[in-house]
């Protein structure tokens, strides 16, 4: 391998993906000291646009299209992403490189101080609780009805201020997160995956290269996690195979005992009045199998009927 290619990384410019750039260049540094590595940011449509709710303008691609531009036009060598942000279907040229070790990939409850020690089930009625999730809202209004929920935007820190600010009672945010930025100790609630399973991916970073460049390739061998990429691929396998090119709630949650993998799905209309779950148990190696399988399984279900009503929406 060529030791004197200085490897540029593509970042978005937020404090948490800087965060997450730098760790993954020091990483690099650390396996590859005789290489050298740069962070090169850039704002994206999703940074940019931050008075339309996201379910409005469909997420796809938001956070990462110039990002792979620049990977693409060759100005940047591989894009950091979390990898819940990342497209399941990437442009022609691109790949997932590597998965890094996931971080808990829970939802958490951060509050307004009025509310000191107060937690979902004992908020008031009314409570306004944060998100731009439909994932998250779509679950947590099927729990939590009495609740009031309301669109949030913007990085990390621009939600948290919001919050102290009085805007909102609560916010959910990612505890992956809030961790990697040393904030965990804002967390007041980690939500239960009985309450709500978690985006695909989350929690862990996702490493977007060129499918043409095996001397970038090489390099993640150091970064990436067996357990971690198995579990994201079959998460990111139920979701491609479910969503139809438009933002649908789907929670996963994955667990690996021994050789078997454990993918726990759901997929909930917009309103949150129904919800469909289920569960496949397979071996390991069978990681996008087990996806393709419990997405077919939750279709049988019923999922189907929700997907039309999404993409009838989404069309008018």
């Amino acid at each position: 391998m060529s030791t004197n290619r200085t490897i540029n990384i593509g970042s978005r410019k937020s404090q948490l993906a800087l965060v997450q750039s730098h760790w993954v260049q020091a990483e690099l540094q650390k396996a590859f000291s005789d290489r050298t590595f740069t962070v090169q940011t850039m704002s994206t449509q999703g940074d940019k646009i931050l008075d339309v709710a996201l379910s409005k303008i469909g997420d796809k691609g938001l956070f990462t299209k110039e990002l792979e531009d620049a990977m693409l036009s060759g100005a940047v060598d591989f894009a950091v992403h979390s990898l819940k942000d990342l497209p399941t279907n990437l442009p022609e040229g691109l790949m997932l490189g590597a998965i890094t070790k996931r971080e808990n990939p829970a939802d958490a409850l951060v509050i307004n101080v009025k509310y000191k020690d107060q937690k979902l089930d004992s908020l008031p009625a009314g409570a306004v609780i944060g998100t731009s999730s439909l994932r998250r809202l779509a679950q947590l209004r099927h729990y939590y009805p009495h609740l009031s929920f309301k669109d949030i935007r913007g990085n990390l820190n621009t939600r948290l201020a919001k919050l102290d600010a009085g805007e909102y009672d609560g916010i959910i945010l990612a505890v992956a997160g809030l961790e990697r930025l040393g904030m965990g100790n804002r967390v007041d609630e980690i939500i239960s995956a009985d309450i709500s399973l978690h985006a695909v991916g989350q929690g862990a970073l996702g490493i977007e290269c060129r499918s043409n460049d095996p001397e970038v390739l090489n390099l993640f061998e150091a970064i990436a996690d067996e357990e971690s990429t198995q579990r994201c691929l079959a998460e990111r396998a139920f979701l491609r195979e479910l969503e139809g090119g438009c933002q649908v709630p789907i929670g996963v949650n994955t667990a690996i005992n021994n050789a078997n993998l454990t993918l726990k799905g759901i997929i909930a209309s917009l309103d949150g009045q129904t919800l469909i779950r289920g569960e496949v148990v397979g071996s390991v190696q069978d990681a996008e199998a087990i996806g393709i399988e419990l997405a077919n399984q939750l279709k049988g279900k019923g999922a189907q009927a929700i997907l039309d009503v999404i993409i009838a929406e989404n069309r008018s």
